[in-house]
């Protein structure tokens, strides 16, 4: 089955809202066999609606929408589509008494307004898809030639709760014995995108119907898997076979598959070995600690940081001395070893992290542009590395706080 997707929303299109909802569609979608085609962003305008809604029908016969279900007057996507199918609207009686009730449950004053009472208004003949999560129910229309319109609402976590739990029993019993498309996904930390090719190149020969897509992204670089088969079971054993025989070259870059996330798999690498961390930090100002103590059961590996921003702060709480600040300033070898072996005497860590850089926008230099990291780690085996990243401060303080994260890593690997 092949369906388009149409997201109705002025905030779309004027950047204040980003999309994530297509992008969760088709991937709960494909895990089916149901594959999304295209998809069309359109404005909280009728006519705009209309226009893409049609056109969708008439290429694939199977659309769903989101967003423009709820109660205020810019919410249109009802009455558009009603309109297309000819249809009229029409008030549930048990809707509207089930808003009555939610909206009591709530403690919240007075009657339900007339402007929530639109809610329990729907295109005639239309299935109502339960929302559990919010107040705007989805909606279900088809006509008789089979061609149908799923309207699902905007906000993320009611339409994942109807998409899940209306609409995709649904349409999986229209598809009836469709294939199902799987994934399997491959994750990778130090190498850029066109290194791993080189290095795997010998095996994507073998990969027959599966496809292959490299995924770079700050984590690293992701290679995605995909097949399509005709059940699960034989589309996951020929995709871990082949996961087998790519990660053979590649393994020691290798952190884990599927959503592992890298920061779990360096203080498992530290559990494991009974290390202990600690981080000082600058630049990223406690982006490394945030990282660490956002994987569950953390505490058993990272024993404390400190945000030393300000050179007073690195004297005082760091040991770092003003010579070395004078003499090489504060984003410098010297300087970010001074930082790393100073947090590990104040915690008495096995593994100690030192981070000063330049996140900009400004402070740069021609010597020292903006970007600039020094990273040193204390351990089993010190190491210091010096780092130039790109993008805006957000994304250089989170490349930092990455490349830290592989080189605590780095300390359990061989060369």
């Amino acid at each position: 089955m092949e369906i388009e997707l149409v997201t109705v929303g002025d905030e779309l299109l004027l950047g204040f809202t980003i999309d994530t909802n297509s992008a969760y569609i088709a991937k709960e979608l494909a895990t089916f066999g149901i594959q999304v085609v295209r998809r069309t962003s359109v404005g909280d305008d009728a006519t705009q609606i209309t226009s893409a809604v049609t056109d969708a029908m008439h290429r694939t016969g199977a659309v769903i929408t989101t967003g423009g279900l709820g109660p205020t007057s810019d919410d249109i996507t009802k009455p558009a589509i009603a309109a297309i199918f000819g249809r009229g609207i029409e008030l549930r009686g048990e809707m509207l008494e089930s808003l009555r009730k939610r909206w009591q449950a709530r403690g919240l004053p007075g009657e339900l307004p007339d402007s929530n009472r639109s809610q329990a208004e729907v295109p005639t003949g239309a299935e109502i898809l339960t929302n559990r999560y919010g107040t705007a129910p989805g909606l279900l229309l088809e006509d008789q030639s089979g061609r149908w319109v799923a309207m699902l609402p905007g906000v993320p976590r009611e339409m994942r709760g109807i998409l899940n739990e209306e609409l995709i029993p649904r349409l999986r019993a229209k598809a009836g014995g469709s294939d199902v498309l799987r994934s399997l996904t491959i994750r990778t930390n130090g190498l850029p995108e066109s290194t791993l090719a080189e290095l795997i190149a010998g095996q994507t020969g073998e990969l027959g119907g599966i496809r292959l897509a490299f995924l770079p992204g700050f984590d690293g670089v992701d290679l995605r898997l995909t097949l399509r088969a005709s059940d699960s079971a034989s589309a996951d054993t020929q995709l871990n076979a082949a996961a087998v025989k790519l990660r053979e070259p590649i393994e020691r870059y290798v952190y884990g598959e599927g959503d592992t996330d890298f920061s779990a798999v360096v203080l498992d690498d530290c559990r494991i070995r009974r290390v202990r961390i600690a981080v000082a930090e600058s630049c990223t100002g406690g982006l490394l600690a945030v990282r660490l103590t956002d994987i569950p059961g953390s505490s058993d590996v990272f024993v404390g940081g400190v945000v030393a921003y300000d050179n007073s702060g690195k004297i005082a709480e760091l040991g770092v001395t003003e010579d070395a600040l004078a003499q090489f300033g504060a984003v410098s070898e010297p300087v970010a070893v001074a930082m790393a072996q100073g947090v590990q005497r104040k915690f008495g860590t096995e593994v100690a992290v030192g981070i000063t850089g330049i996140a900009g926008p400004g402070g740069g230099s021609d010597e020292k542009p903006v970007g600039l990291v020094w990273i040193a780690v204390e351990g089993p085996r010190p190491r210091v590395k010096s780092f130039v990243f790109g993008g805006d401060r957000a994304e250089i303080r989170y490349r930092a706080a990455q490349a830290a994260l592989a080189m605590i890593r780095r300390q359990f690997q061989n060369d």
